[in-house]
């Protein structure tokens, strides 16, 4: 379609008289939205599935009918979200589309589309699909859920450049069955690119299993990875015990934090990545395993090579290819997508519906995030834990944030405005400590109410609280 023709046709009068005509009549409930995410049409089906009349629905914005709607974040990033579960803001439970409506590039609108009402109708379809499995695959299917990978590339949220590229090496490796190693700093997602690695390679069905090597003393080590036989040592099973590297037989291995490794246990796995075989604690016959090997770390490997902590001939062996993960402060512009993740999968979880305050965005993009994603994730949480309303505002940032994000100037900042920096993050900490009691914090400044107001206004800052 040409420039503008897409929308001028999906809000047109004859696109109003199909829906009324034909769309309107379906059992099926759907949706259409505009790129701002206001609703331009919703059929009776929908209506009745939300219980609303249509003049209170017609030219809303998505989030005022649904607060729990994720369609934002689809419209944000035109990236389509097929078969969701989703929880409404009236409390019913279904399995919906939300797809982007596209126009070249451009994103000119949403349609939304309830897959199943009834969830109980899906489990007893999903149960008709089991009952036709093969033993087999029901084999498979209990060992990926006891040992598997719940993460695919829709996990990993972005649009920036950086996780865009990232994310396209990660698909090449695969399609490839080598070896990965994958760097990056502790909280940024590296499991979660390990997971989606595996569940779009060939060894999907079959076991996704992960090992914390700095987690596991070094004494228990090898029993963990290989196994061992009845009778190995004082304490061993009866029957004995599986290993790590077996129960990923076929499948894939994560081995996290591999830095960390004992210098004595890499020499044993390093024969398994050659030979392909292992030999439990206690055993006398070698097992062979077919596994694909997934490192993590976040580590300098090459110089613990050079202090002679870590072989070189296994981080050749595990090195096969090499996937860098971006930090959070490489990609600032996820950061609003990100928050907004979190906030859905807290609504989902807790039942709490929050909203973020442009201020509070422009306040997190600053900050360096030192421990990333995790780090995101942790102070969402807290937002909107701390938080009284439906809005997240930037007196519910955690200090520490604020303490960054309000620094001293460096050159070009007079000592006027450092002052008055310095001043309106004196006045925060205070609000904090007392609970944004203004008559208390009046009283600990040693200044008059009236002049604390008068701060208040000019930092802009709990403009939208009540008056304590």
């Amino acid at each position: 379609m040409g420039k503008n023709v897409g929308k001028s046709f999906l809000f047109s009068e004859k696109m109003e008289f199909l829906f009324e005509s034909v769309f309107d009549k379906l059992p099926i409930a759907f949706d259409i939205l505009d790129a701002e995410g206001n609703i331009k049409m919703m059929n009776k089906t929908f209506l009745d599935f939300l219980g609303l009349e249509k003049e209170k629905v017609i030219n809303r914005y998505v989030l005022d009918v649904d607060r729990n709607s994720r369609f934002p974040l689809v419209l944000k990033t035109g990236q389509n979200e097929i078969a969701y579960r989703h929880k409404f803001a009236n409390g019913k439970e279904a399995i919906v589309h939300r797809i982007a409506i596209k126009d070249g590039d451009e994103v000119i609108g949403g349609f939304g589309m309830i897959l199943f009402e009834d969830l109980n109708e899906l489990r007893k379809l999903i149960e008709k699909n089991r009952l036709l499995e093969t033993e087999l695959n029901h084999y498979k299917k209990t060992l990926r859920k006891i040992r598997g990978a719940r993460y695919s590339w829709e996990n990993i949220v972005g649009k920036s450049d950086a996780i865009i590229e990232c994310k396209k090496k990660a698909i090449k490796m695969a399609s490839m069955d080598s070896n990965i190693l994958i760097y990056g700093e502790s909280g940024v997602g590296k499991e979660l690119f390990a997971q989606a690695i595996h569940n779009s390679s060939s060894r999907r069905d079959y076991p996704f299993v992960t090992v914390n090597c700095a987690a596991i003393p070094e004494q228990l080590m090898e029993s963990e990875l290989f196994g061992y036989e009845e009778g190995a040592f004082t304490g061993a099973q009866k029957g004995g015990k599986i290993g790590k590297f077996e129960l990923a037989n076929h499948g894939t291995i994560f081995l996290d934090e591999i830095g960390d490794m004992p210098y004595t246990m890499q020499a044993k796995l390093l024969r398994v990545l050659q030979e392909g075989e292992i030999e439990r604690v206690g055993g006398k016959e070698p097992i062979r395993v077919d596994v694909r090997v997934i490192s993590a770390t976040n580590k300098d490997l090459t110089k613990l090579i050079k202090e002679g902590k870590f072989r070189s001939d296994l981080f050749y062996r595990i090195n096969v290819l090499m996937l860098n993960v971006p930090p959070l402060r490489e990609r600032k512009g996820d950061i609003p997508l990100l928050i907004d993740h979190f906030l859905y999968l807290l609504a989902q979880n807790s039942g709490i519906y929050k909203k973020v305050s442009k201020e509070v965005y422009d306040i997190l993009e600053k900050y360096d995030w030192p421990g990333n994603i995790r780090e995101l994730r942790n102070a969402v949480e807290r937002m909107v834990v701390n938080s009284e309303g439906d809005t997240i505002r930037k007196t519910d940032i955690p200090l520490y944030i604020l303490n960054k994000e309000i620094p001293i100037r460096k050159k070009g900042s007079g000592l006027q405005q450092m002052l008055e920096e310095f001043e309106e993050k004196i006045i925060l900490e205070t609000l904090k400590e007392c609970n944004y009691n203004k008559s208390q914090a009046a009283e600990i400044l040693k200044i008059p109410r009236s002049r604390l107001y008068r701060k208040l206004k000019k930092f802009n800052i709990l403009e939208d609280n009540e008056v304590k």
